[in-house]
């Protein structure tokens, strides 16, 4: 408790404000599961918003370098638009594209642009989630969302400035990237420290349906603001996550603690539904030191997973940035689709990521094997991705069809790793109750997965000019050696398994000599 008797965590937070407005109004404190529910929908709309503003660069491509408009690589919502804004008043500026991304060079430039976002935005990673254990996470995900807002509409501000400086777009991208990623530790270290283990998988898979959200929502906003010039395109996504961040910064309770749950007596009150069990459980003195970046590294699991999502990462980021450029450039059904109809045909695989995202979390619950579920996945996405490459040009209803299932099994393992995965290694037994390592492990996993987000399109940029076959080949490997890395953790949880069920065995079952006494 604070001097002036407000409520506070374990880092001295005050209660937000919007908060005690709430239970003012109410007349009482929050419940615990109103609470939960608070979380979920401000980080879901917290991320949903992060997301948004990324798609922004993709939907303006085809405005600032027209030449890209025919690369097939947008996604959907940008080509139609842009159909249909033909005559419109700000005509010649859709068409003429914008210096310095209108010249011979605009595409190399506008991948480099993009190269160097993921760059930042990974490297970033690690740091944000360090200081994610350190400070309030409520104000450092304000600020990453603030911030992220002001550099997105800075880039929009291009236009309005009339700048046609390679070095300042590029320059304004990379701040955009170092507040990005400030996002993803902080909102899966805020959910993970409200919701227990046992439902963890199943709730993070529905909650992770916000990037499909965000990148639909920032697209459809993106392309809809062409028609008032593309710097709107980012003005209004800018100004959407800066609101979205001030609601966390009022209303955001960032653990239980916040709301008033202060030792073990209040956390066993919840204890009757598993699923409202905070993950802080225990008290020690541990808990008021933040763990170190290689303390976090050594953390059993951490490196195998954080390697594993980079191979998972790879092959969606590669069907992220590549698919719609694929679709409109293979025969299908003895024909070619255009680029819009590739985008919209492309939205399969995000829709199959949504399920596969929960899928994946409630089988992992039921058989508590993160591992197994994960390299499973992975698994079966290899001869996946072969029927997908082989039988996909037959018929519009086939592409569909394994895309989605491609979907279902790339998307599936990502999504766990990246929530579920991450909160049970943030609060492993090995840290003694320290609860103040959820941002660095979350950091550090999907840091090193955000790398291969940035290698795989790379790579496909150059293997596709000479073989989709050697693409497809590259993503079947990944997804072996994704699923390779986990082998020694998928051995450990079944042994673990097997040994469990040999002690519970009743005396009954065994054999009658061993039942005798010697």
């Amino acid at each position: 408790m604070g001097s002036s008797g407000e409520p506070r965590s374990k880092m001295g937070t005050i209660k937000p404000l919007g908060i005690q407005l709430l239970e003012c109004v109410r007349g009482g404190p929050l419940s615990f599961r109103s609470s939960q529910a608070l979380v979920l929908v401000l980080t879901f709309l917290s991320y949903a918003s992060y997301h948004a503003t990324r798609k922004t660069t993709s939907i303006v491509k085809s405005v600032l370098d027209p030449k890209t408009a025919n690369l097939g690589m947008l996604h959907w919502p940008s080509q139609q638009y842009l159909h249909d804004l033909q005559g419109a008043g700000n005509n010649t500026a859709l068409t003429s594209g914008w210096a310095p991304f209108n010249g011979d060079g605009g595409t190399a430039l506008l991948g480099e642009i993009d190269l160097a976002f993921l760059g930042v935005y990974a490297i970033g990673m690690f740091f944000a989630g360090h200081l994610g254990d350190r400070v309030d996470l409520r104000i450092l995900l304000t600020v990453g969302m603030v911030g992220t807002g002001l550099f997105t509409t800075a880039f929009g501000a291009g236009y309005w400035l009339n700048i046609h400086s390679f070095y300042y777009f590029l320059a304004v991208q990379m701040i955009a990237g170092l507040f990005q990623s400030t996002g993803w530790p902080s909102v899966v270290a805020v959910v993970g420290n409200w919701f227990g283990k046992s439902k963890r998988g199943l709730i993070m898979g529905i909650w992770n349906a916000h990037t499909s959200v965000g990148n639909i929502s920032g697209s459809l906003i993106a392309a809809a603001m062409l028609k008032f010039g593309w710097s709107w395109s980012f003005a209004v996504p800018g100004a959407m996550i800066a609101l979205v961040g001030l609601a966390v910064f009022l209303f955001l309770p960032v653990d239980p603690e916040v709301i008033g749950i202060e030792d073990d007596r209040h956390v066993r009150d919840y204890e009757k539904n598993d699923t409202d069990v905070p993950l802080l459980e225990g008290r020690s003195d541990s808990r008021d030191e933040a763990v170190g970046f290689i303390q976090a590294w050594r953390i059993p699991g951490v490196a195998p997973f954080a390697l594993c999502l980079f191979f998972c990462k790879l092959v969606a980021y590669t069907f992220l940035y590549w698919l719609p450029f694929y679709l409109s450039h293979t025969e299908i059904g003895g024909e070619y689709l255009s680029d819009s109809a590739a985008g919209v045909l492309s939205t399969l695989f995000d829709v199959g990521g949504v399920v596969g995202g929960i899928l994946a979390g409630h089988i992992s619950d039921r058989l508590d094997a993160r591992a197994l579920t994960a390299a499973s996945f992975t698994f079966c996405a290899i001869p996946a991705l072969f029927f997908y490459r082989i039988y996909g040009s037959i018929s519009l209803t086939w592409n569909a069809a394994l895309m989605l299932l491609t979907g279902v099994l790339v998307n599936g393992p990502y999504a766990l790793i990246t929530t579920a995965v991450s909160a049970d290694l943030g609060t492993h037994s090995s840290l003694n109750g320290n609860s103040r390592a959820l941002a660095t492990v979350t950091a550090i996993i999907d840091g090193t997965g955000s790398i291969g987000a940035a290698v795989g399109p790379l790579l496909t940029g150059y293997i596709s000019a000479r073989s989709w076959s050697g693409v497809f080949t590259m993503l079947m490997v990944s997804a072996l050696i994704a699923g390779l890395l986990l082998s020694r953790l998928v051995v450990a949880e079944i042994s673990a398994k097997m040994e469990a069920r040999r002690r519970t065995e009743p005396a009954s079952d065994l054999p009658v000599s061993s039942l005798e006494e010697p």
